[in-house]
């Protein structure tokens, strides 16, 4: 638990790091063709990770698998960035201006859910409120390393806008 809990706060923290490093104007401008803007990145895994907060609280069952048997195929897929990956339309990001400091409360208060979460809940217990394609019920394990493993896809995404933008 302790692990999970430690790469959980490193990944969230990382990602509030950066959205903060855009300021207000760049939060909403799209870099390139074809580009979310970093407000609508910050924005789709918040959609993402407050559904994954929901998931861990929702209905479980006993698991009859190991807990963590998905979270290196997970981590294998989301970290592989020679691939480009299409959002399921529940999470995509509306295309509106964001406030900077909305977005940073909203992510801090899914941090805080999530936290509270990896503390307390057997995180051996299968979610079945929701079952992803591709991956089907996650353990509650599983579900963490699913937001940490995409919120750093998504790191990786926003440092490439930076980029952009700096240049």
């Amino acid at each position: 638990m302790e692990t999970t809990l430690n790469n959980f706060e490193k990944t969230i923290g990382e990602f509030i790091n950066i959205v903060s490093s855009f300021d207000d104007r760049q939060i909403n401008t799209v870099p390139f063709a074809g580009s979310w803007t970093p407000g609508q990145v910050a924005r789709h895994i918040i959609m993402s990770n407050s559904g994954f907060a929901d998931m861990l609280s929702g209905s479980v069952a006993n698991t009859t698998r190991d807990a963590s048997e998905f979270a290196d195929q997970i981590k294998a897929d989301f970290l592989n960035f020679n691939i480009k990956m299409k959002s399921p339309d529940f999470v995509v990001p509306e295309d509106t201006d964001f406030k900077k400091a909305d977005l940073l409360n909203d992510l801090q208060h899914i941090e805080q859910t999530i936290q509270k979460d990896i503390k307390t809940m057997d995180l051996s217990k299968t979610c079945t409120s929701f079952a992803l394609p591709v991956y089907g019920n996650l353990t509650r394990l599983e579900a963490i390393y699913f937001v940490i493993y995409h919120t750093q896809r998504h790191i990786h995404q926003l440092k490439n806008i930076r980029n952009t933008m700096v240049n």
